[in-house]
């Protein structure tokens, strides 16, 4: 059993390796992977006796969950109307410049994954864009580059200390 076989052992094993808790267990393996690997799908089918492509179903039909790999911080543009006529789109083709990357994407350097959603249902602050848990509202493309330089920090204090 490999290393990552036996983190979704572990979390399904949290879950009392219940059925009725697949969604809360492929959320977990997200959380712990970034994505939905190939072989932890496999390995909860395997586990919980639920076929694979019921799995895939799930897996599939909730836009929370991704089958690729996603970058440690996930970049979210609000296009709804009320975001899109405040200047969504302009919002979204500046962080498409500065990350280099159109939505579905993932950086090179796998720190950021960009994409769109149709309304985040908080039209009175928009436009709003969402990294990871954290609501930026009221952005403008002169917002973007310190969005992102934020979340750069994070990650170059997270390498200093895992070399510490």
């Amino acid at each position: 059993m490999n290393v990552e076989t036996q983190k979704v052992k572990e979390l399904i094993e949290k879950h009392k390796s219940q059925r009725r808790a697949l969604i809360a267990i492929l959320q977990d393996i997200q959380a712990e992977f970034n994505y939905l690997p190939p072989e932890s799908l496999r390995f909860v089918s395997e586990t919980l006796n639920i076929p694979l492509i019921d799995i895939m179903g799930v897996a599939t039909f909730y836009r929370s969950f991704s089958l690729e790999p996603r970058g440690k911080h996930l970049v979210t543009v609000c296009m709804g109307t009320a975001c899109h006529v405040r200047g969504g789109l302009k919002i979204l083709d500046e962080f498409e410049k500065k990350l280099n990357i159109r939505p579905g994407e993932t950086t090179q350097d796998g720190h950021f994954s960009l994409e769109t959603v149709a309304c985040l249902g908080c039209c009175a602050i928009g436009p709003v864009v969402v990294v990871d848990d954290d609501y930026y509202a009221q952005t403008n493309i002169r917002k973007v580059d310190s969005i992102i330089k934020k979340y750069m920090k994070k990650e170059k204090k997270n390498e200093e200390h895992k070399k510490n």
